[in-house]
């Protein structure tokens, strides 16, 4: 029986819809591995995860973007017994982030001014912002490195104590292995999540026929987030 024209309209809007979540999926990742390369041309310190992947890097010898994906196949191991499950946009990030890294390193000046240095910083920070909003919004599954802050969580920690807790871990031992810290890894820390607060609802994609920012994506991109301090108990309860 040939489908209304209701029904026609209705998969035309949810394929265009699908076909932006892509877009925006990878366009996000690569920007993230372009923001990545920035701070790091910036000089100024990165951020916890970046300053373990440079450290390894400087250790290991391999190329950054290497390791940055490497490190993402590793963790997504440790989802396992976490029971989290990894979307298609999981895996991509795993591929796509680091090579897009190196890409832009490859091509990104050294700048020496610290005028300019700075400028690089805040156009990485920012613009990672941009791009988690662009990835996550798309809801076709988180990074590997949310899913095992969100996968602790699920197994009885706060989110706040588990961002906490993996963050200063791979932070401290990046710096021993020679990972650059500095004002960037503060100004990264403590500007991410207002401005990823911000742009990831305007960025979302909805599934269905509701407005950006609201409805079932805005539920999964809010549970991608931390949970503001003063009420995060209940929050993070609400989530379970």
């Amino acid at each position: 029986m040939p489908q209304s024209l209701p029904g026609r309209m209705a998969a035309e809007i949810q394929s265009r819809r699908l076909v932006l979540r892509l877009v925006n999926l990878y366009s996000g990742l690569v920007l993230f591995g372009v923001t990545i390369a920035l701070m790091v041309r910036a000089r100024l310190g990165l951020s916890a995860w970046d300053v373990f992947h440079q450290g390894l890097a400087r250790q290991t010898g391999l190329p950054f973007g290497w390791i940055v994906n490497g490190t993402g196949a590793i963790v997504l191991l440790l989802w396992i017994p976490l029971r989290q499950r990894p979307g298609f946009g999981t895996f991509s990030n795993v591929i796509i982030v680091g090579l897009a890294a190196d890409a832009a390193l490859a091509v990104l000046p050294h700048p020496k001014p610290v005028a300019l240095r700075a400028v690089f910083l805040a156009a990485g920070i920012v613009g990672n912002a941009v791009a988690t909003g662009l990835y996550i919004g798309a809801g076709l599954g988180p990074g590997p490195r949310d899913g095992l802050m969100t996968g602790l969580a699920g197994k009885g920690l706060s989110i706040r104590l588990a961002r906490t807790s993996i963050e200063v871990t791979v932070l401290v031992i990046g710096w021993l292995l020679g990972g650059a810290v500095g004002v960037g890894t503060i100004l990264y820390a403590v500007t991410i999540g207002p401005l990823a607060h911000y742009i990831i609802p305007r960025l979302t994609v909805p599934h269905t026929g509701t407005q950006p920012g609201r409805g079932a994506d805005s539920t999964r991109t809010r549970a991608a987030m931390p949970c503001p301090a003063p009420r995060a108990r209940r929050c993070e309860a609400g989530r379970r």
